[in-house]
């Protein structure tokens, strides 16, 4: 079966993949840019990769017209549109279109659930999407879903931030709203188990874990997983705003995916019974049992995907590829070097950098800036990284983007996401006379910029030679030797 998969480098996409590829299926993946997806992992399957942006007619021919089944696993909650659902209406009418000049018999939506009688922005998006996507020529098949539990899931990881660093929480009263988790392995045996099933077509199905239960229920059972004993007080006067604000500081998301996320929680997202499930021969997984798995695959480092990952395309309107030409008029640079005797040593420190490894010295004074930049509606640090030893060109590493991951060529290429009055690059490379090349790059923005980089200059003397001399010498399960 040949197969359209939208939102490829998306969390669940990602997900999706493998399972399509490994029951034979032929995959077309949709990206925005092919830089950002590692296709040669893949070696061996049946997958074609094309460049679609859904918001762009004009890239829409690349599409093939011999697709089978379209899968439809974009959205624009976590993006910087202010209106996200008109962008989320274009992108459906858009997707609509195109997939109807094909073969294409259906196309699976995963949704949200939608049965309370006041919904979310969000939540009110995602219905409308699902109204967009309905055809006379193709059979629309909807998967609802609640809150996704899984290893790097945008819940899961929110609830881990909140758990494993308040012992005592003051909370909104929304934490008393009623959900019904699933898990991410169950969600993608829904999204494959409906290919081509005829009493699926034209469908819309709820689907969920076992249990409901309310937020504060999850956080605590959450809790009682990790062997941590927390209280939670909930207060009515929090609004909406300083709930978002709460949220946005206390963990690792952003501050406009908090907002969504709070007036979603305000609302019940509880399935309504149907028998799919049975059709399907699926046994859901219990909340604690989907949480115990999740932290398996961390704890092996076999994180596929991560909601962190996603990036904001609004945040690159020209070209990511552009990024990797770093400007060489006009910028601010500090470049050191030094000869290395164990080349692949090294190489693996700087694959390993940021996240719990740490940027190997004065770790303190990075935390200081990535609170400073939470202060300021930046990301900050609190996003760390999916794999501790690996990256892809795309990939989140604290306040950096991964623009290029060459491991063969030797060269890590970092963009700053921070909140900066310019823009920041940092390059690691090692050249064929093992010569280790590090690079910090800045191109201010008018005189606030040149102003930002001379304040921090004393801070740069110290900390990048002291982090390149331990990237150096640093052996693993060792922490860095060298001070200064």
């Amino acid at each position: 079966m040949k197969i359209l998969l939208t939102g490829s480098t998306g969390y669940i996409a990602q997900r999706l993949l493998p399972v399509l590829l490994e029951h034979k299926h032929q995959v077309v993946c949709c990206v925005r840019n092919k830089n950002r997806f590692d296709a040669e992992k893949f070696a061996g399957f049946d997958l074609e990769v094309i460049e679609v942006d859904f918001l762009k007619k004009e890239s829409l021919v690349h599409i093939p017209a011999d697709i089978d089944v379209a899968y439809y696993l974009m959205h624009s909650m976590s993006s910087g549109i202010n209106d996200f659902s008109q962008a989320e209406l274009l992108t459906a009418s858009n997707f609509k279109h195109s997939v109807e000049r094909t073969n294409a018999k259906q196309v699976v939506f995963l949704s949200g659930i939608v049965n309370s009688e006041v919904l979310s922005k969000h939540l009110l998006s995602r219905l409308n999407v699902e109204e967009s996507l309905k055809s006379d020529v193709y059979g629309l098949t909807t998967l609802r879903a609640g809150i996704i539990v899984g290893s790097g899931s945008a819940s899961f990881e929110i609830i881990r931030d909140i758990i494993e660093k308040l012992p005592v929480m003051i909370a909104p009263k929304w934490l008393n709203t009623r959900c019904q988790p699933i898990g991410i392995r169950d969600v993608l045996h829904f999204l494959e188990g409906v290919l081509m099933k005829d009493y699926a077509l034209n469908k819309a199905f709820d689907i969920g874990g076992p249990e409901v239960i309310t937020y504060k229920n999850m956080l605590l059972r959450f809790a009682k997983v990790r062997g941590l004993k927390r209280r939670i007080f909930i207060v009515p006067v929090m609004t909406p705003k300083l709930s978002s604000y709460w949220l946005y500081f206390v963990t690792s998301t952003s501050y406009s995916l908090a907002c969504n996320l709070v007036e979603s929680m305000k609302v019940d997202v509880v399935a309504k019974p149907n028998q799919l499930q049975e059709k399907l021969g699926i046994e859901a997984m219990t909340y604690e049992e989907s949480i115990r798995l999740a932290f398996g695959k961390i704890e092996q480092n076999q994180v596929i995907s991560s909601w962190r990952d996603a990036m904001n395309n609004d945040a690159y309107p020209d070209s990511f590829k552009k990024l990797i030409e770093i400007p060489q008029e006009g910028c601010f640079k500090d470049v050191r070097s030094m000869k290395v005797d164990d080349p692949e040593r090294v190489l693996h420190n700087i694959w390993s950098i940021g996240g719990s490894t740490g940027w190997y010295y004065a770790d303190w004074l990075w935390d200081i800036r990535g609170l400073i930049d939470k202060l300021f509606g930046g990301v900050g640090l609190q996003r760390g990284r999916t794999n501790s030893d690996r990256l892809s060109t795309g990939s989140v590493i604290d306040f950096w983007r991964v623009i290029l991951a060459d491991r063969q060529n030797r060269r890590l290429l970092l963009y700053a996401e921070m909140k900066l009055p310019g823009e920041a690059w940092l390059e690691f490379k090692i050249d064929k006379e093992n010569i280790f090349m590090q690079t910090a790059t800045f191109r201010p923005l008018g005189i606030a910029g040149r102003l930002y980089w001379y304040s921090v200059l004393p801070f740069h003397a110290f900390i990048f030679k002291g982090m390149m001399k331990n990237i150096a010498l640093y052996h693993q399960l060792e922490k860095p030797v060298v001070k200064i």
